[in-house]
């Protein structure tokens, strides 16, 4: 049994379930900020944990296939180097965890953020969806929109 699952998640595989698994707690972020699912299961740590067992896994697949950790060192070296990482499956998963990881974080703290400032949920929407796809540009996009519900800006907070 633990050896069929252990087959059926491939690097393929589980790029798709970690693609499949958080869009519903992207729609939950968009469409239900306030509610108590929200708050249990996007807001907390648990999706994170999810996360975390998928990029060990992704790190246990890699070691029992003699993956050369130290090569990741090399994305420092030029563009070329990076490039040359995201060719090998293994690094290209843990990547993509990690910025899958880093967007959902992002979201949650910016509607907890919005929930502060009592700004309208229709307002974050677009912030939300940009968040998603493209990161810092919605992340800036949420700022601007802050500003002038907080009425000042504070870079410490």
């Amino acid at each position: 049994m633990i050896e069929q699952i252990y087959n059926y998640f491939t690097i393929d595989m589980l790029y798709y379930w970690v693609n499949l698994g958080v869009l519903p707690l992207w729609l939950t972020l968009i469409f239900f900020p306030q509610s108590k699912i929200c708050k249990i299961f996007v807001t907390s740590i648990f999706p994170f944990l999810i996360l975390s067992v998928a990029y060990i896994f992704v790190l246990y697949k890699s070691f029992i296939t003699s993956y050369d950790y130290i090569s990741n060192f090399k994305l420092y070296l030029g563009k070329n180097n990076l490039k040359d990482l995201f060719n090998n499956d293994f690094f290209l998963m843990m990547f993509w965890i990690h910025f899958i990881s880093i967007n959902l974080f992002i979201g949650g703290w910016v509607v907890k953020d919005s929930q502060k400032y009592v700004i309208n949920r229709f307002l974050i929407t677009l912030p939300l969806l940009v968040i998603y796809f493209i990161g810092p540009i919605g992340l800036l996009l949420y700022w601007l929109i802050r500003i002038f519900y907080a009425k000042n800006i504070n870079i410490y907070d």
